[in-house]
């Protein structure tokens, strides 16, 4: 979620970037602000699964979209392994694999479009 990603207004196609939320801490992938990042982030959205039926550029491998989708959450989820580092001993996570948007140029986001949006999975 964390993510920045795009919308092409002539196709609808949806893009995503390596870059994160300056709000993201990048050891851990966890929001430093949590409890104020919506009002802070106004981008940042408080789901649930009424919201995440609506968003079509959620990942496939977003515990909220499995879930709204009746799907069950992989064994790498913290929720499954009762492990929060087992998403990043699985690769799945954006752990060093991400720039804050402290570090690019924001005006040129196109420039860090990354493959899809499951380009995090190993």
């Amino acid at each position: 979620c964390c993510l920045y990603k795009f919308e092409d207004e002539d196709t609808g196609e949806f893009f995503y970037t390596n870059v994160v939320c300056r709000y993201l801490n990048m050891e851990n992938c966890r929001c430093t602000v949590y409890d104020e990042r919506t009002t802070l982030m106004p981008t940042c959205l408080a789901l649930n699964v009424r919201l995440v039926n609506e968003l079509k550029w959620m990942p496939e491998s977003c515990a909220y979209r499995q879930l709204a989708e009746g799907r069950p959450l992989a064994a790498w989820h913290p929720l499954v392994s009762g492990n929060p580092n087992s998403i990043h001993e699985a690769g799945i996570s954006v752990k060093d694999k991400t720039l804050t948007e402290n570090d690019v140029d924001m005006d040129n986001l196109e420039d860090y479009i990354i493959d899809d949006g499951e380009a995090f999975e190993e």
